[in-house]
């Protein structure tokens, strides 16, 4: 790397002057040809600043990981969202990143991987899959699940007061029979087993159970597809006494449910209330538009990557956890009974 006395010497002008001119002193008298041939120089050399060789040794290089497939991410847009947030993020702050893929890291051969400051972990991983990021760096941040929480940063969202407060709107409206449709909870041998409570099944539950409402026959779970939507939407119309409304743990199930309802011949709200959860793109604009739980997918990405920084560059030793508010999205999926 070009130093301030090699252009000097290629310039034949003393170190000062060369200094002065890249420096933009315009107190400098020094002739137009001068300065002009010095710039040239320093650029044929590829000088770098000292503030901007500084600038580049702050950067780093982080990994990003999801614990699903690229299927189920273009199946569901609540993990792309968080995922182009955080590679948006990276391109703002000229932050490098790597795309990692579970098959690579947990074979032998991930000396790929090697060398990077630290990882963005989307999903829920095996305790052998989190053992093998612990390989690659120690600096990790969990979006959307909290293993361990003495030694890895997470982000997570107040899933608890997400269902709560729908579930609250839905009662507002005069509702008491509410279904639940959600997914199936994976067994995952995990460090922290907390993470394996459906947080949003336990909620519903809790809640019916105190409303003195709760009925297992309204309780349906598979995948967050919007197929399981759909296939579990068609299973709860043959119930004989069908709720009037349904919280429906994510908005891609939501869209199979809706298309379920239709062709039963219902109506949405007039029939059966729906309210989902995460609000995707597509949610306002389905017919009609979705209530829902909005989860701020965009703002999860961004605050674990800046969390991810801070333990970086500060070398933090205690761990955090971040939980993220929702908010209740009021459009026109429900109605008053």
């Amino acid at each position: 790397m070009a130093t301030i006395k090699d252009i000097a010497k290629v310039a034949g002008v003393s170190i000062s002057t060369v200094s002065r001119i890249l420096n933009f002193d315009k107190s400098l008298n020094v002739s137009e040809d001068t300065r002009k041939k010095v710039l040239e120089i320093a650029e044929e050399m590829n000088y770098v600043t000292m503030k901007e060789r500084k600038s580049k040794l702050k950067n780093h290089t982080i990994g990003i990981i999801c614990s699903y497939t690229e299927l189920k991410e273009l199946s569901d847009p609540y993990f792309l969202s968080i995922r182009i947030a955080i590679e948006k993020k990276c391109n703002i702050e000229d932050i490098e990143f790597k795309l990692l893929y579970l098959n690579k890291i947990l074979s032998d051969d991930n000396s790929s991987y090697k060398g990077l400051d630290g990882i963005i972990a989307i999903g829920i991983f095996q305790e052998n899959e989190i053992e093998k990021l612990s390989e690659l760096s120690k600096n990790i941040v969990f979006i959307d699940s909290s293993p361990d929480e003495w030694n890895y940063d997470s982000v997570v969202v107040d899933l608890r007061n997400g269902v709560k407060s729908a579930l609250e709107y839905l009662t507002s409206l005069g509702h008491k029979n509410i279904g639940y449709i959600g997914a199936k909870v994976t067994p995952h041998n995990n460090y922290n087993h907390d993470e394996l409570l459906n947080y949003r099944e336990e909620t519903y539950k809790d809640f019916m159970i105190n409303k003195n409402n709760f009925n297992s026959n309204w309780l349906f779970k598979g995948n967050f597809t919007p197929e399981d939507g759909y296939s579990l939407m068609k299973e709860a119309l043959k119930l004989n006494e069908i709720p009037s409304a349904f919280f429906i743990a994510s908005d891609p199930m939501a869209i199979g449910a809706y298309k379920a309802i239709q062709e039963a011949g219902y109506s949405i709200p007039n029939d059966i209330s729906i309210i989902g959860f995460d609000d995707i793109a597509t949610a306002q604009y389905m017919t009609p538009s979705l209530t829902t739980i909005k989860v701020y997918t965009d703002y999860m990405g961004e605050t674990a990557l800046e969390t991810l920084i801070e333990r970086i560059k500060l070398d933090r030793k205690i761990s955090k956890k971040i939980v993220l508010p929702v908010k209740l999205i009021i459009r026109d999926s429900c109605t008053r009974i």
